[in-house]
Formats: C-alpha cells, structure tokens, sequence
C-alpha cells in the first residue's frame, strides 16, 4: 500500500513538472531597450499583467496612461509603480470599454493633452456574462469591439511615431488559460471554485506573464513579424481559426459596422 502511496505521488510530481515545462512554461524578455521620450497607453493597467507591464516600461522611462475605468485602482496602481520604478510620469486616464462612447470621449481627450504616442498596448479583458452599455455581449464588447474601436482612432496618431507598435493581448485560453489575473473576477461561484485551485497550483504570476508582452514592446528586429501571434516571447501558430484570412475580414467589416466606422448601415 505503501508502494503504491508513493508510486501516486511521484507520477503526480512528474505530470506537475511536465506541465510547468511545456504548457505552463515561462519566459523572459530580453531586450534592454529603453523607453525615455516615448509614450505608452495600457488598457486594463491597473492590475494583472497590465500593472506588471506598466511597472518595467516606467522603469525604463516611458509616460505610461493607465487607461481603466476604476479610479480608484488605477490610481492605487500608479502609487505602487511609483514607489518601486521612481518614476513620476504615470497617470491615470478613464476609459470603459464596454461603452463605444466613452471609447470615442477617451480618445479625443488623449489627442487633445498629448503630443505622441508609441505604443498601444491593448491588455484588459474579463470573462463573464452580461451586456455593454451598446447592447453587445460583455467579453465581445470589451475584449474585442472596445480596443478595436480604439485603435482604429488613435492609428494616425500612432504612424506619426517612429517604431510604434500596437500589441493586443489574446488568451490561450482557447488551448489553456495560463496566466493568474482578476481576468475571471465576472465569472460565476462555481466556475471560480473550479478555476482558482488549477491557477494557484499551475498558472504564471502576472509578472512572468507580462514577459511576453514586453518582449513584443521593446525587442529590436521584430518588425516583420507584424501580425503574428506570439506566446512565452517567441512567435506561435494559433488555432486554425484564427488564420483564416475570409473569416478575419468578415469580423474586420463586421467591426467596423458595429463601431460605426463604416459607411454602410
């Protein structure tokens, strides 16, 4: 019995070491690019992977613009990445992406105060159900329709910026969700009894899951790899839907009709 106990656990520890190498592996950006003179916007920045990313770009010198609809978090955030970074050039700017308006206020207020702008990072997301302020389903309208809406207004002003970049964040959720954030603070009790064991036991702190981010962010060279998909800083094949290129249009136009950004009703 005693055999068997022990034969259970050290197969348990090497399924566990298995899955923390391959699945749940983690990595690190490695360019040592600064950020001084440039500006940065990051949706979702007052916690998670955003807060994480929004810390070591401040470090390096960035103005980073939490962009997040709670005030009070952000700027409970921007005291905490002060505090470790020095940094005095992080504010806090309001935006609810589940409201196509409140998309559109943001944006002129940005274009209005600020001079430039390198890098959008598209980083909030949740998981939950409910609707938008438009009538949208909520991970549709936040997730997808907001940020899209919102770079398609600041694009201009993002290719007047030598280098500048757009990164939005996805989920290998679709596969495995692998990051631990407050990604899932809508979803239901029971769904939370189920996902919090798996992601204190197996998933990434935010700090290691912003690697990636900040490897698309600040590393040299990777220009013509625009579009692709990337994961533990390198790039990655995603799900096949995601390549096809009929199916990418069609949410393109589909997008653009529901921001009201094309012509046709």
């Amino acid at each position: 019995m005693m055999l068997l106990l022990i034969g259970s656990i050290v197969v348990l520890v090497g399924v566990y070491m298995l899955l923390v190498e391959t699945i749940f592996k983690s990595s690190e950006c490695k360019s040592s690019s600064d950020m001084v003179g440039k500006t940065v916007i990051i949706t979702g920045g007052n916690t998670g992977i955003g807060k994480a990313t929004a810390c070591e770009l401040a470090r390096r010198g960035a103005r980073v613009i939490l962009s997040c609809r709670n005030k009070q978090k952000a700027e409970e955030a921007i005291k905490d990445i002060e505090l470790e970074t020095g940094s005095t050039d992080v504010v806090y700017m309001q935006l609810d992406l589940a409201n196509l308006k409140a998309v559109r206020t943001f944006a002129e207020t940005f274009l209005k105060t600020e001079s430039r702008l390198d890098l959008l990072i598209n980083n909030a997301g949740l998981v939950g159900d409910g609707r938008t302020e438009d009538g949208f389903g909520i991970q549709f309208g936040v997730n997808h329709l907001g940020h899209f809406l919102l770079t398609c207004l600041l694009l201009d002003c993002l290719k007047e910026a030598p280098s500048s970049r757009v990164i939005t964040l996805s989920s290998m959720a679709h596969r495995w969700g692998v990051v631990k954030t407050e990604l899932s603070r809508h979803v239901s009790l029971w769904q939370m009894v189920f996902v919090d064991p798996i992601s204190r036991l197996f998933f990434l702190d935010p700090k290691a899951g912003a690697q990636t981010t900040l490897h698309c962010a600040l590393q040299e060279g990777i220009e013509p790899l625009s579009g692709r998909y990337f994961a533990c800083c390198t790039v990655q094949e995603p799900c096949s839907n995601a390549t096809d290129d009929a199916v990418a249009k069609k949410l393109w136009d589909v997008s653009e009709r529901l921001c009201g950004l094309s012509d046709t009703s």
